[in-house]
């Protein structure tokens, strides 16, 4: 199971291609309790941790794991949500565009 700073050293990686989001993000994880925040609406995308109560304008609860696939491009968004594996709160819209900029590379 990867930890919370390695999952948002992951998503710096991807960060470039994030900027163009627009939108806050917050992915909480739910097999520990912690929170990232993916802020996509400056001139550069910022991942930092989060308290599980800041606003965005979704919220993406999974675990771990599965974080870590969908940013590799090992699990397809659409299938984790079909799943159940990932639940989507706020702007299902916002939860789109993140799939595409992730699918792009």
């Amino acid at each position: 199971m990867p930890d919370r700073d390695a999952l948002m050293a992951q998503m710096r990686t991807r960060s470039p291609g994030l900027r163009a989001l627009g939108y806050r993000i917050r992915f909480d994880l739910t097999d520990t309790g912690e929170s990232i925040l993916l802020d996509g609406t400056g001139g550069q995308a910022a991942v930092e941790p989060a308290g599980g109560t800041e606003e965005a304008d979704t919220v993406l609860s999974l675990s771990s794991d599965n974080l870590a696939k969908l940013i590799a491009g090992r699990l397809s968004p659409m299938l984790a949500f079909s799943t159940g594996r990932l639940r989507v709160e706020g702007s299902k819209g916002v939860a789109m565009k993140l799939a595409s900029l992730l699918d792009e590379d």
